[in-house]
């Protein structure tokens, strides 16, 4: 049997050892693994905060590629709008030529539009042009003139192209929901539904087509089929250019942004205004419908000639909206001239999308391909990646579909 007194010390010398701290040693090594576990622990959210910053950038620069591309397709598919208006050329009701018509204004458009001219300077047979040609491009310069309160040829970015889209409003002014009211002194459209028709008064040569026209009394004359009821619809006229500027906000922010300037019914294109930031280059290439389903060229020098005349089917000398040749718009070529423009039924376009900011440790060697156009390797440490799509222009295309 233990003694009191050899239990007792026993009892203190374990109260001893249990009170007795860390040793140098073991101190020494929970100090190396804590260390260790924090060393993991910052490497991993270092490595989980550089990832999310890729992803993020790599998210915003898929977003700003679709979102410019989305823009530009939803326009690009409104051009050529005109309401109820056909131009003469792509009729295929009409029963002579359309060039042979002196009654008629010119069928074709002549000359290529300047979508900067002053209004002030606009003749009967620009207007036929610009209504002919809802899409344009320029690449070598750019357009110029008073109409433009934006210079292009210092704003744009040496090596991207300039495309200009034209339709009328879709919904008529003063119809109520989202659409404007009719504004005095602004530019509208409006069709005739008298044109070629057999009216008794006024003759036939001093019906015209349409009215473009910011003038309240220019539209006085339109009538609807009868001949004799006013029209009163008319549609504000919508021409807008799209660029890339290489700044958003100010000169050297180095920044390349999607570029607009709009012409909303005004007689003016205004300010261009940003609207999708690291978009780096932009390429425009046209679907031309230079023939039609048989294979024989169009000709519009001479009336319809239909495979089934009996049925009024597959116009041999005229386009069938197909595109059969596509073209890039560069001004040393003649490969854009007014009747290719005038015959354009698709539009395929390409953007490069440039990434935020720097990769670190990255160098962008790529070659990148917009159709026809090469971009040679930036060698910086932005990532980018090409979109593109093609967009049929529906109001020129359509008309030009037969059974």
């Amino acid at each position: 049997m233990m003694k009191p007194q050899t239990l007792a010390s026993n009892i203190q010398a374990m109260q001893r050892a249990n009170q007795a701290g860390f040793s140098l040693s073991e101190l020494m090594v929970a100090t190396v693994l804590s260390m260790l576990v924090i060393l993991a622990l910052t490497a991993l959210f270092m490595n989980v905060n550089r990832t999310n910053a890729e992803l993020a950038k790599t998210s915003s620069q898929i977003e700003n590629g679709r979102f410019a591309l989305q823009i530009l397709q939803d326009d690009v598919a409104h051009a050529g709008f005109w309401g109820e208006y056909v131009p003469e050329f792509d009729n295929l009701t009409s029963k002579a030529s359309p060039e042979g018509d002196p009654l008629l204004m010119p069928a074709t458009p002549r000359a290529v539009p300047n979508p900067c001219m002053p209004y002030s300077d606009w003749a009967d047979a620009d207007k036929h042009n610009l209504i002919g040609i809802p899409v344009q491009v320029y690449r070598e310069t750019s357009p110029s003139g008073t109409a433009c309160l934006t210079d292009f040829s210092t704003d744009r970015k040496e090596g991207t192209d300039l495309l200009v889209v034209r339709h009328a409003e879709t919904c008529v002014a003063g119809s109520g929901g989202n659409c404007d009211d009719v504004v005095a002194g602004n530019l509208y459209f409006q069709a005739s539904r008298t044109y070629n028709n057999y009216c008794l008064a006024p003759l036939v040569a001093e019906i015209k087509p349409f009215v473009l026209s910011n003038t309240a009394t220019d539209f006085n004359g339109m009538t609807a089929k009868d001949c004799q009821t006013p029209i009163v619809q008319k549609r504000k006229f919508i021409s807008n250019v799209y660029y890339i500027r290489d700044y958003a906000a100010t000169q050297g922010d180095g920044i390349p942004t999607l570029m607009q300037s709009t012409q909303d019914g005004t007689l003016a294109h205004a300010e261009a205004v940003p609207l999708i930031e690291g978009i780096e280059a932009f390429h425009v290439e046209l679907g031309v419908d230079n023939k039609s389903d048989s294979g024989g060229d169009v000709n519009y020098a001479n009336s319809i000639t239909w495979a089934s005349p009996s049925n009024l089917t597959s116009p041999t000398n005229r386009g069938d909206g197909v595109p059969d040749v596509f073209i890039s718009c560069a001004d040393a070529s003649a490969a854009c001239g007014a009747l290719q423009l005038a015959n354009v039924v698709s539009v395929k376009l390409y953007v490069l999308a440039r990434a935020d900011s720097p990769t670190t440790g990255y160098t962008d060697s790529k070659t990148y391909t917009l159709g026809t156009l090469a971009i040679p390797a930036f060698n910086d440490s932005y990532k980018r990646h090409v979109f593109s799509t093609t967009v049929r222009i529906h109001n020129v295309a359509g008309r030009r579909l037969t059974p």
